[in-house]
């Protein structure tokens, strides 16, 4: 589809979700030029370079492979020719303190034995049966939810049908996903494994919904590796936007959203330089511009976020270090001893945790299980990541508390038997993922998904303001590589809609999203 005359759009952000929206847009005959005040694409799928080697030190996991595959195809060009993939044997390895471990596989009956071996044969069964309930509860809303364009109670519950109604009481939207792993699971320490898929949108497990274990059948239908780090996926959707004429300027921060006659008509830049288009796509948090980052006069565009609704916020360590000792795959988690104290600090004390779960990234080993022992690099490349609260617009987290997550990270590790040797290591922190994102607080997921009804407050890509959209993982569907994706194709979806309608609808309508990170 195209449009009669010759559209202009200005694309706000060069994430995941502007890269997937300029692809569309551009090739459906669209002027884009995409303006990012970074030096690279990627957004929050960023990559830090220490001694000459990138880590990536954003997102680690891809998912929803038929995402990128769907978007390649619906330009005329395949994702396999652009990229290389490799799925991952092991989604990841578990630890706890006392040297408990356990790895889930990508095939359900592998990691049934594996669960089977660690808590016992009906730990097993019980595994099983969640399996099942994830995977009815992602088919329940894959359709009228996750791909939907402006989704609500009401439509999602139009479109499931009398039929459907039942499915739709079945994934216990009510409950909470740790209340609803306390049905299925006995070993606490397997109610704490998948109650982490709630940090997947930056949630807490106690106050996240229950449908979030679809995040289960997620990971089950494929981990992928990808060679040259995530970074590589920023750079492909890149390359395939330019070839579709799509423009790209890097170091450019957008001061000002322009509305004129009540409608966005372009932005105005740092320097003062002034872009004029009819179609402005904002990949940016909802709270950055409700905070007026963009102007007082598009901020009632998007509903604001309220500090005590922000995700979860991070310290972050990309480090090259020599290791020894615990056999580290490429995705690996070190639970913390007291879960719901952890979150408590986090969510009500805004602190970080004094027992932090740690998870580690060793971007360097392969995505064969056997080949974890394998160290042929060294130093190697490690992404940790501690969860911490989103306050990084309030407050400063001083030298002494991050000391203390070095510690944490250290001596859990040791715990469990790694032994690291640090040679070069680059934080961040809240306030400095605030300062690369403003207007968040340093949050990394938008709001919490926390209650029922927060699935569906993330704004869809259609504003107040005609010709103003937006995409991103703090818009719906939600969070992570592939929900961010999937909004800049909704929103693209919206622009081209708009574009070729009597009467464009520039309208709100408020739904919500869900995340693999």
């Amino acid at each position: 589809m195209s449009s009669r005359k010759t559209h202009r759009a200005v694309v706000i952000g060069a994430g995941i979700g502007g890269l997937t929206a300029a692809v569309e847009l551009a090739a459906r005959g669209i002027e884009v030029e995409v303006l990012e005040r970074a030096p690279s694409p990627g957004g929050k799928m960023r990559q830090l370079v220490l001694d000459d080697r990138p880590i990536d030190s954003g997102p680690t996991v891809l998912t929803m492979r038929w995402v990128f595959e769907q978007l390649f195809d619906s330009v005329g060009e395949t994702f396999d020719s652009q990229l290389s993939l490799e799925q991952a044997e092991v989604l990841a390895r578990h630890s706890w303190r006392g040297g408990a471990r356990l790895d889930l596989f990508a095939e359900v009956a592998r990691s049934a034995d594996a669960i089977g071996d660690f808590a016992g044969a009906k730990e097993a069964a019980r595994f099983r049966a969640f399996c099942d309930r994830a995977r009815a509860t992602y088919e329940t809303l894959e359709g009228p939810f996750i791909k939907a364009r402006e989704p609500t109670p009401l439509s999602l519950t139009r479109k499931a049908g009398i039929k459907g109604l039942g499915d739709l009481w079945r994934i216990s939207p009510f409950t909470t996903l740790w209340s609803a792993l306390g049905g299925y699971f006995k070993d606490p320490r397997l109610r704490q494994l998948f109650g982490r898929y709630a940090t997947y949108c930056g949630s807490s497990p106690f106050e996240a919904p229950a449908t979030l274990m679809l995040v289960a059948h997620v990971e089950q239908e494929g981990v992928w590796l990808v060679e040259g780090g995530m970074h590589a996926l920023a750079r492909t959707l890149e390359a395939c936007a330019k070839r579709k004429g799509a423009a790209f300027r890097y170091g450019s921060d957008v001061r000002e959203i322009l509305v004129e006659h009540s409608a966005s008509r372009g932005v105005v830049l740092a320097n003062g330089e002034r872009i004029e288009a009819d179609i402005v796509l904002a990949n940016a948090d909802v709270s950055a511009i409700a905070a007026g980052k963009f102007g007082a006069s598009v901020a009632v565009a998007t509903p604001p976020v309220a500090p005590k609704s922000r995700s979860l916020s991070a310290v972050t360590f990309s480090m090259l270090a020599k290791t020894d000792g615990f056999p580290l795959t490429r995705h690996n988690v070190f639970f913390s001893t007291n879960y719901r104290r952890e979150f408590d600090e986090i969510f009500g004390a805004k602190r970080i945790p004094t027992d932090p779960t740690i998870y580690v990234c060793a971007q360097d080993r392969g995505a064969d299980w056997r080949q974890s022992n394998d160290n042929a690099v060294s130093p190697e490349r490690l992404f940790f990541l501690i969860n911490a609260p989103a306050v990084g617009d309030m407050r400063t987290f001083g030298t002494e508390e991050i000391e203390r997550c070095r510690d944490h990270i250290l001596d859990l590790s040791q715990r469990a038997g790694l032994i690291l040797e640090p040679t070069a290591t680059a934080i961040t922190t809240p306030q400095d993922f605030n300062g690369l994102f403003p207007g968040t607080g340093g949050a990394l997921y938008g709001q919490a998904s926390h209650g029922w009804n927060a699935s569906f407050t993330r704004p869809t890509a259609r504003t107040k303001i005609p010709g103003l959209y937006l995409a991103g993982g703090s818009a719906h569907p939600g969070p992570g590589v592939p929900m961010a994706a999937m909004s800049g194709r909704l929103a693209a979806a919206s622009v081209l809609e708009d574009l070729t309608s009597a009467t464009p609808s520039p309208r709100v309508a408020t739904s919500g999203g869900m995340s693999m990170a």
